[in-house]
């Protein structure tokens, strides 16, 4: 239960103690500022406590995005403030100092709130304060302002911009316009029967899952109902998200669902789809894993590219004037958002194919679509990188140092590394990767030239990370070591040419790639990269593509095969167990992804 102090005398006929009532709030009554610090005393500390003036006239919306969203640890409205337990120290300072002012505890209690609001912002506490748009807060001085408020609440529909804002403001086109419309009330009727953001994603992960297993059947009937279920399951990812901007309800473990299981879905379509053109005789394996290593880097790039750019000064070049031009052209937003290709019209595509054409049409139709995509985004960031003028902060060099997800062998050269007057990360971690790559792919099966080209790798993986990535593309260094460790795995599982060797390096991307965008959301999160022990229990990049080309060396096909799914379960189990433990503790942070379009 969460308390609200209402500050001053109540005004009659005022609906605004059912309101903080509504909103979950046990409503207390202070006369004065003394009477405030004698309720505020009294509220356990692990509650939240707001303080609103009593003559406050406003929306019920309003209300609720100032003084419920979870994210903040202070949040602020005209006329009222709400603090969670991590400010709870710094709003009972501001108390104690306003009942000490001259006059004691008759200080009458106008324009409480702002006071303390004032205050907190003079002790260095982030307040939030919530965009309202149309929506009314204010505290009227006299009845005829108090009146044209009134008005001016009756004049604006508080359901109907609750539900425009549940919508995400930046989405894709097929999201937008043939999903938002109706989603949206889907998320009002789950919210109206209690359901909870967390309950809405682990369904769209369970359709997502039957469908992936109806692909696998390898029939047309099950195509169809795949591709439909896929969409159903995509209505169902929108509604998560809407749900909680609707009722407010951020966690810290939605926060991981919700970053996770996106990822998790559509790389278990893949397998779904494999498995069902298995059964019709057509090895796709290759392909999908070549789709979920794609679409991977793609998200490397996206996230290396932000965190390295988001907090640089002068962070401006032609081209991102350029772009911003052209974003004020109505059309032309639409159509670049809909050629990156993100979540919606992704999976909408591979839903029309699953249900009309084969897997492999499907696959291919998809990696051309994200290789163009990926070109395209990648292309444009590169050109913004060279034509920008930016100095990158500290923590986006040690961002991207947490991005690359270097192992104890990286750490064990780095002391070597330093005597190397080699000043082009990219560069460096772009030709170590394709060295090892060309080797694995040239050379036959079980031969010892991946191996040496992946000491090479490991050789070149500490030059590329031991000073700090400040430099204008060195945000492409992460990325470079993804495509080169996951690459490796499935042109070796390709070369081994035995059943069940590309179902097992599969597994064993899909374990690191989970790895890695858990890595990603921590750090969005601001909450930093996983436990160093972590990253060396699994070997980093280097160690893994070294581990992989040794067991290609020395194993047969057969055992190659096993060795994999070995390490993929070992994998997996280490970080699954690690973000579990993270996400659900109380030191997550509660965010939910409001970024760009997946």
């Amino acid at each position: 239960m969460s308390t609200a102090i209402l500050t001053g005398q109540p005004v009659p006929g005022s609906s605004l103690e059912g309101d903080l009532r509504s909103l979950g709030f046990d409503v207390r009554l202070a006369a004065d500022a003394g009477d405030a610090e004698t309720l505020l005393a009294a509220v356990p500390l692990d509650q939240r406590v707001a303080v609103v003036d009593a003559r406050f006239v406003g929306h019920p919306h309003a209300l609720r995005l100032g003084l419920t969203d979870p994210r903040f640890a202070a949040s602020a409205l005209p006329g009222a403030i709400s603090v969670q337990p991590e400010a709870r120290k710094a709003l009972t300072r501001a108390v104690a100092r306003e009942s000490s002012a001259p006059g004691g505890l008759a200080v009458a209690t106008d324009h409480l709130a702002e006071r303390l609001t004032a205050a907190l912002d003079a002790d260095g506490v982030a307040v939030y304060r919530p965009e309202l748009g149309t929506l009314v807060a204010a505290v009227p001085a006299d009845p005829q302002e108090r009146n044209e408020a009134r008005q001016a609440v009756s004049a604006v529909d508080d359901e109907a911009v609750r539900l425009r804002s549940a919508v995400k403001a930046r989405d894709g086109f097929f999201t937008t316009y043939c999903i938002s419309p109706y989603s949206r009330y889907i998320a009002r009727w789950c919210a109206r029967r209690g359901l909870t953001p967390n309950q809405v994603t682990t369904a769209s992960l369970i359709t997502a899952l039957i469908a992936a297993g109806c692909a696998a059947t390898g029939t047309r009937a099950g195509f169809v109902v795949a591709g439909l279920l896929l969409m159903f399951s995509f209505v169902l990812d929108c509604t998560d998200g809407q749900l909680a901007r609707y009722s407010l309800q951020y966690s810290t473990l939605g926060a991981w669902l919700d970053a996770t299981f996106d990822r998790a879905k559509e790389y278990a379509y893949y397998a779904g789809l494999a498995l069902g053109a298995a059964r019709g005789g057509d090895d796709v394996w290759a392909l999908a894993l070549g789709a979920m290593i794609l679409q991977t880097c793609r998200h490397v790039v996206d996230f290396s590219f932000n965190e390295a750019n988001h907090d640089a000064t002068a962070n401006t070049s032609p081209t991102a004037a350029l772009s911003d031009k052209l974003d004020s052209v109505g059309w032309t937003v639409w159509v670049r958002r809909m050629i990156v290709l993100p979540i919606g019209e992704r999976w909408a595509m591979i839903a029309v194919l699953t249900a009309l054409t084969t897997p492999r049409i499907t696959f291919y139709a998809l990696l051309i679509g994200c290789a163009f995509a990926a070109t395209y985004t990648t292309a444009g960031r590169v050109l913004r990188s060279l034509t920008r003028k930016a100095r990158r902060t500290d923590r986006a060099a040690q961002a991207l140092a947490d991005l690359t997800d270097s192992g104890p062998l990286a750490e064990l050269l780095t002391r070597f590394a330093r005597r190397v007057p080699l000043r082009a990360p990219a560069v460096t971690a772009l030709a170590g990767g394709a060295v090892v790559v060309l080797a694995a792919w040239l050379a036959p099966y079980g031969s010892w030239w991946p191996v040496l080209g992946a000491v090479f790798y490991v050789l070149l993986s500490p030059l590329a990370v031991v000073r700090p990535l400040k430099g204008a593309l060195d945000w492409l260094v992460p990325p470079f070591f993804r495509a080169a460790e996951y690459l490796t795995v499935l042109v070796l599982a390709a070369n081994a040419d035995v059943n069940g060797a590309l179902p097992a390096a599969f597994g064993l991307v899909a374990a690191v790639a989970y790895h890695h965008y858990d890595t990603v959301y921590r750090i969005r999160g601001n909450a930093g990269a996983p436990p160093h022990w972590l990253v060396r229990a699994i070997g980093g990049h280097e160690g893994r593509t070294l581990l992989v080309t040794v067991l290609a060396a020395l194993l047969t096909a057969e055992q190659f095969k096993v060795a994999l799914t070995a390490l993929a379960v070992a994998v997996a189990l280490l970080v699954l167990v690690e973000s579990i433990r993270f996400w659900v503790s109380s030191g997550a942070p509660a965010v939910h992804d409001e970024g760009e379009p997946a």
